[in-house]
């Protein structure tokens, strides 16, 4: 089962945290939390890992509106997005909305899914558009 979609950057860590949070930005998304994985790990275990960092995008209007539909939908919020370095530059993940409707078998939420997902999509592709994705 695919639970999300990705592209790889041909750009510097710092340089694609700053393009993915204006790409969702640009789709509506505000991000609401930021984990820096490895920073974490590097504290709280004393492990080393790469560039690793867990974006938690949220657009309000679609937010309420499936929280209108299903209250416990919070637990499937908000839309992670994963920026991670890697050998061939920086990899973008993107949780696939349509997990909160296979999740909670409540198809009402899936016109709210299809859009987040179109959205997140654009960001993504808004990403490659420029030539630097590979």
């Amino acid at each position: 089962m695919s639970y999300g979609t990705s592209v790889t950057l041909g750009a510097p860590f710092a340089e694609a945290v700053s393009r993915v949070r204006a790409a969702l930005a640009a789709q509506g998304f505000g991000v609401l939390t930021e984990i820096d994985v490895t920073a974490t790990l590097k504290a709280k275990l004393g492990e080393q890992m790469e560039d690793y960092l867990i974006l938690g995008a949220c657009n309000p209007p679609f937010a309420h509106q499936a929280l209108g539909i299903d209250r416990s939908i919070g637990l499937l919020l908000p839309c992670n997005v994963v920026v991670r370095a890697a050998d061939d530059g920086t990899v973008v993940e993107a949780l696939d909305p349509q997990v909160m409707v296979t999740l909670t078998g409540r198809p009402e939420l899936k016109p709210v899914a299809d859009e987040v997902a179109r959205r997140l999509a654009a960001a993504l592709a808004g990403l490659t558009s420029n030539g630097s994705a590979r």
